[in-house]
Order: C-alpha cells, then structure tokens, then sequence
C-alpha cells in the first residue's frame, strides 16, 4: 500500500496547491501542500501564478482525469475544514489525522495555534497523525522547517498494530474530547476494516468526539446505479493499481454508523457540497454525486464492540 497511498496523496496536495495559488483566490489557503509534491510538481504550482497558466493547467486536469478527482477534492477539503473548525469550536481538543498521507491541515498555522479554516489562532489543540512509516518519513522530509512543533507523528502499519494501543503511547488521552478525520481511505478497505476501525474509534474516543470519514456510494462498485464520471473515475483507480473496493448506500448510512456508536449529522455528495461553497462562475467544474463525506458524533460503545481498539490498513491517499 506504500506507493499507492505516495501516489494518491501527491494528487489530492497537487489539487490542494493548486486551489491556494487560484487567480483572485480559492476555497482555502493551504501553503504546505506545495511542499508536500515532488520537484517537477512544485514548479509547475509556481508557474500557476503566471497568467493563464493556472486556468489552462486546472482544465487540461480535468480532461485528463475524468469524473471529477479534483475539483472533488478541493470542496471535500472546504467542506471537512468547516466541520473541523466547528468540532474545535464545540470544545475538541484533540485531533486524530487517520491515514494522514500528504493532508498539511496540521502545518497551517504558527506553532502556538490550534487552527481555524482562514488561520486564526486558538490555544490547548494537541495533532495526531497516524501513517504507515514509508508515507509518513516523506512527508516529514518534504515538509522540513515548515512541519509545525507539537504535531505527534504516529508510525503506525495498522495491518498488524492496534490503533488504540499506538495512539495512547503516543499520547492521546482518551477522556479529552477529539475531531477524527479518515479522509480518501474507506474505498480501500474491506468492509472489515472499516467496521473494525470505527468500532476502534468509538471505544478510543469519549462521546461528543466527531468523526469525519469519506466512502463512495456502493452503487459505483456493484453497478446497480450509475453516477456522471464515475465509471472514468473508477476505471483510472483500477488502472493505477488502486481499485476501490468498499461503499456504502447513503441510505443506509445512518443505520450503519448508529449501529457502530455514533450519530450521522451530515452527508454531503461533493456534487451538494459543491453548490454551498463554488461561487457561480466555478459551478461547471465537475464533481461527483458518488463520493461522499459524512460527519457523525460518537454517542457511545458500538453494539459489541466496547472493547475492540480495532486496526485496519489507514495509510490511504489524502
């Protein structure tokens, strides 16, 4: 899983770096992510800021990776820095980056601040991010002088080692309230993993924590719909060694996570979040109704699973 979750997370910085350095702004500011992508990556951001260049570079992606991967991202990114910052407001005060691959949410801010969507600063956030050790030392040579004091690196192979067992060795306190992301790792997984894992979570983190995950609708993996762009999507993640191989029918999301301990407050398409946050002019860059992001509140221990600290393969493309 090394190269593919190297090669995912480069696209979803690339995407991310592009985003910050839009003509007359974008839906975020994320100068790390820069940092993050290889040398030939890093210029072809910097030429953006020549005139054109970013608009001809934004459409040819486009063409060239159907169905939507990248304005699909920049949204979920917007919308999953809403949630956050709201998490943080409601008195989180940890936050666990699962599967963090190349996300820089951490390294946004000053060393004395926790973070906010536009970088205002707030006191007392402590930063987990738990990778596979190959993805994990890139980025933190990638990242040098610009990686934040205080983020906790987490070296975890989760195929083998327990995610409540290395989190509490590096210091996460399970009765402080906490923001999890999973972000582009679930449609990896097998649906095992991902039960293990939220069950793992749910006994890990005291009730009020959220948990923000992403999952593609489960229609794209057994044909029984089809989505605008997804066959394309799907067919370039097979090509690339990476098919998806879990969803879940958005219908039955809220059973499925009640199940589980935890409450669904929202789920978006990237397709709707599109609409709440693309200004007019933007809202014919393509996204899609198939991938999604749901954000739920952990109420209490999963039916049968109070004790499962659960593990799975996070080391997922951001």
């Amino acid at each position: 899983m090394i190269d593919r979750s190297s090669r995912t997370a480069e696209h979803v910085a690339l995407f991310r770096a592009l985003e910050t350095v839009r003509p007359g702004g974008g839906l975020f500011r994320d100068p790390p992510a820069r940092r993050l992508l290889p040398r030939r990556h890093r210029t072809v951001v910097a030429l953006c800021r020549l005139p054109g260049v970013h608009g001809a570079l934004v459409r040819y992606i486009d063409r060239r990776w159907s169905g939507g991967p990248r304005a699909s991202a920049v949204v979920r990114t917007r919308l999953i820095d809403e949630w956050l910052a709201a998490a943080l407001t409601g008195g989180a005060r940890q936050v666990v980056l699962l599967g963090a691959g190349f996300d820089s949410r951490a390294h946004r801010t000053a060393p004395d601040a926790t973070w906010s969507r536009d970088g205002r600063a707030a006191p007392g956030v402590t930063w987990f991010e738990v990778d596979h050790p190959a993805t994990q030392a890139t980025k933190r040579r990638r990242l040098g002088g610009a990686a934040r004091p205080g983020v906790v690196f987490v070296p975890a192979d989760l195929t083998a080692d327990d995610l409540g067992t290395v989190l509490r060795a590096a210091g996460f306190d399970p009765a402080r309230r906490t923001a999890v992301i999973w972000e582009g790792v679930t449609n990896y997984l097998d649906a095992a993993s991902v039960d293990a894992t939220l069950r793992g979570l749910v006994a890990l983190c005291p009730p009020g924590s959220t948990v923000i995950v992403t999952y593609v609708h489960r229609a794209v993996l057994d044909g029984t719909a089809t989505f605008a762009g997804a066959a394309e999507w799907h067919d370039a993640v097979r090509r690339e060694g990476e098919p998806w191989t879990f969803g879940l029918d958005p219908a039955e999301v809220p059973a499925y996570l009640r199940a589980r301990g935890l409450r669904l407050v929202e789920d978006l398409s990237t397709r709707a979040a599109a609409e709440r946050f693309l200004p007019a002019s933007r809202r014919a860059e393509p996204t899609a109704e198939f991938y999604r992001v749901a954000r739920a509140v952990v109420e209490a221990p999963a039916d049968g699973g109070a004790a499962v600290d659960g593990g799975a393969a996070v080391d997922g493309g951001r």
